[in-house]
């Protein structure tokens, strides 16, 4: 527990001192966000146009130190595979991200990384983080809602639906992230649930067995990104001084992915990451209606925007979404502690 606490606590500490330095050197630097001008209806964010963005660096930043000091404790744990991993993980989508911010930064345009190029670095990214889930951590192929089933996916069939949690997950906050602090406090909110579900985990050997081992190194993680993400939405809160930018994004995303995919809780994820979910298919719905149909079913998508050109204003959608996020959090913590207390052995 004591390590948990440092590892948050170091998180949001560094990322509310360390923000605001980010924020005058990218200043200094003229790295600025830039708005999207496409589309039938004016972008009801043109007027941010020109706030720093690539501010994922203050979370991956603050993340990975909250996660180095909980380790320099006397008699700390010891790394564990899962946990290097994961922290792999966070990095190299981290650095897509980044490279898609800075392409996009030069162009003065809000387009980075080609679409094919933003995937293909999340897939090899992706397909990294399970060579070594698979290889070294020796992660369990079965199919898993909160813990694992009978269904065995083989080492082949379980790359192929981690890659695809790695790259949804990652794409479902980037799309998200449109508002000022929707995806960092969100995103808190879905770490928080991780933490109480992986220190479950390590509380409970005698249930979780090989997952109790590198639980309490997940959980580190957990409460490190926690932190870093309210230490962030410090300064993303409306009006926002800093945006987060795909390199946030992208790591949050494959944080919340990678946690999912080592705590088996694969399918609990689009419950726990309701909000994601949201946000996603009504993308995917408004492509295929506009371009099945050529019609929209949302005045613009992603589906927070259409709420804001309705005339909601920026901050009550932000809280609503966040509450309905916090819904979704609430029933994965509830369905997951349903299913510990059916597990033989828990309640004598």
């Amino acid at each position: 527990m004591i390590n948990l606490l440092i590892a948050a606590g170091t998180g949001f500490v560094i990322c509310v001192l360390g923000t605001p330095l980010l924020i005058r050197v990218l200043q200094a630097r003229g790295i600025g966000q830039a708005i999207r001008d496409d589309g039938p209806i004016e972008h009801p964010h043109v007027k941010k146009a020109g706030t720093p963005t690539m501010g994922g660096i203050a979370i991956v930043g603050a993340a990975t130190a909250g996660y180095l000091v909980a380790h320099m404790r006397v008699n700390a744990f010891k790394h564990a595979n899962s946990g290097l991993a994961l922290m792999g993980l966070i990095l190299g989508m981290a650095l897509v991200g980044f490279v898609d911010d800075y392409l996009g930064v030069k162009a003065h345009r809000n387009l980075g990384l080609r679409k094919r190029g933003k995937l293909a670095g999340q897939l090899v990214v992706g397909t990294g983080f399970v060579i070594l889930a698979l290889n070294w951590v020796q992660v369990s192929t079965h199919l898993s809602f909160a813990r694992r089933m009978s269904l065995d996916l083989g080492p082949w069939g379980w790359a192929v639906v981690a890659v695809f949690v790695i790259m949804a997950t990652s794409n479902g906050v980037n799309l998200t992230d449109g508002m000022d602090g929707l995806a960092a406090g969100a995103s808190a909110l879905v770490f928080a649930a991780f933490v109480v579900i992986t220190f479950v985990q390590f509380r409970h050997p005698h249930v979780y067995h090989s997952l109790a081992a590198a639980s309490l190194d997940q959980c580190v993680i957990a409460g490190a990104m926690m932190g870093a993400c309210a230490g962030f939405l410090w300064w993303n809160a409306a009006p926002a001084q800093i945006f987060m930018g795909d390199t946030g994004a992208l790591a949050l995303g494959g944080a919340v992915a990678g946690l999912a995919l080592l705590t088996h809780t694969i399918l609990l994820l689009p419950i726990l990451g309701g909000l994601y979910a949201v946000e996603t298919l009504s993308v995917i719905a408004q492509v295929i209606s506009f371009r099945g149909f050529g019609r929209r079913v949302l005045r613009m998508s992603p589906i927070h925007h259409h709420f804001e050109v309705g005339g909601w204003p920026e901050f009550t959608v932000v809280v609503r979404f966040w509450l309905f996020a916090g819904l979704c959090v609430a029933l994965g913590l509830g369905l997951f502690y349903a299913d510990f207390l059916r597990i033989p052995g828990v309640i004598e």
